[in-house]
């Protein structure tokens, strides 16, 4: 274990191994240290946007040799008055695909590790210090090993054991949503449903589509004061027998294992972004779409803007340098798509934006768009960022579907 790095990044999910990356190539010296060894399974509805398909190309890492990825070529939205609208999308490299978490951070972690970051699984954080000049952080292992570092990326969840460290007492994060998943087969449609439940809005149900007729399928709920997990185990077991599920599922379908639950942070702000040369990326950071509960394109994202914000310029400006660098990146996008989440607490809202979606061709190629990617929804009140094909750019690996 080296004693002093530049960059200690705390997680090795696919924000900490992709601040590992972004350091090396800027010639950081960088540790990488996560508690769990890999792979490992993290529970998640194993979607993935345009841009977290984009971002990961860019890691350089080609996804589509994993034996569980799934491209998706069409998505079906299931309104609350049982309304459905296929949305297909462009061919022009993948703009939304499912592969599952267990494959998807090893992948990560391994590319990390290919291109010489040193990677420790494994190896669990049992303390946090602020040096007294404030131009340096300790951190101790369970095993006893100190790491100085320059400047430490939290990248370990919303449960962040760095953030409780330096901010006693703060309690755990507790999720602005809970989601239950559970993995199924015997599925025999390729296509990516979402199902918008009156009961669950604004949240969704889904049906997420895998290799050899398996799926994950799972709900998200906005979190509710007296929200308990025994109403929630209940609520999936009968959303489970609902017809609308059961349709999708088909009658072969039939539960590999026991469901999962998890907590999303969605409550993001800028003041909780930084302690001083602590910079929080991901979950870490509340760092999550809160109309989709999509989390792994900002999760990176926000990993290469602290980054950037550590390597370039005066190191007491950093902080300040990382928060200027998520309000320009995803500020406004995920206070708009807060917004827009207002617009689906109603089973009217809700079901408007089904019948909008498949109003003509244009609607229905260019809605899967605007939710497989942030950025489109906020365009009308960004017009810094308008340009020429902004509504119609290529998917990833679209360079090399093309060469082959």
């Amino acid at each position: 274990m080296p004693t002093a790095v530049d960059v200690l990044v705390v997680g090795a999910g696919p924000a900490g191994a992709a601040a590992g990356l972004a350091a090396r190539r800027r010639g950081l010296d960088v540790l990488v240290v996560d508690k769990a060894s890999f792979p490992r399974d993290k529970t998640c509805g194993d979607g993935l946007t345009t841009a977290a398909l984009r971002l990961i190309e860019q890691l350089g890492v080609d996804l589509r040799t994993l034996p569980g990825y799934m491209a998706v070529r069409e998505t079906v939205l299931v309104g609350p008055d049982g309304r459905r609208v296929s949305l297909p999308l462009a061919d022009d490299g993948d703009h939304a695909a499912v592969v599952p978490r267990v494959e998807l951070d090893a992948a990560i972690v391994d590319a990390a590790r290919r291109a010489g970051v040193e990677v420790r699984d494994g190896v669990a954080v049992s303390g946090i210090d602020v040096n007294g000049d404030g131009a340096a952080v300790t951190a101790t292992t369970a095993g006893g090993d100190s790491v100085r570092a320059r400047f430490l990326i939290a990248a370990d969840g919303h449960y962040s054991f760095v953030r409780r460290c330096l901010r006693p007492p703060a309690p755990p994060e507790l999720g602005t949503w809970h989601a239950f998943r559970q993995y199924f087969r015997g599925v025999d449609d390729p296509r990516l449903y979402v199902l918008f439940e009156a009961d669950l809005l604004p949240g969704y149900a889904w049906v997420f589509p895998l290799p050899e007729g398996r799926a994950n399928v799972g709900f998200g709920v906005l979190r509710r004061p007296g929200m308990t997990g025994k109403e929630l185990n209940a609520r999936w077991r009968e959303l489970l027998e609902r017809p609308s599920v059961r349709t999708v599922l088909g009658p072969a379908a039939e539960p590999e294992a026991t469901h999962r639950a998890w907590p999303i942070p969605a409550s993001f702000e800028y003041d909780a972004l930084t302690d001083g040369r602590v910079l929080y990326v991901g979950d870490a950071a509340n760092v999550v779409d809160p109309l989709t509960g999509e989390g792994i394109a900002q999760a990176i994202e926000t990993a290469l803007v602290a980054v950037d914000a550590i390597a370039t310029g005066d190191p007491a400006d950093a902080g300040r340098r990382y928060t200027e660098g998520v309000r320009r990146a995803l500020g406004r996008d995920l206070h708009f798509a807060a917004a827009l989440q207002r617009v689906l607490r109603s089973r009217r809202g809700a079901a408007l934006a089904v019948r909008t979606a498949g109003l003509t061709p244009w609607t229905r190629r260019h809605f899967a768009r605007w939710m497989f990617e942030v950025y489109p929804r906020a365009l009308l009140l960004t017009p810094d960022r308008w340009r020429r094909g902004m509504f119609s750019g290529g998917g990833a690996y679209s360079r090399s579907t093309e060469a082959a």
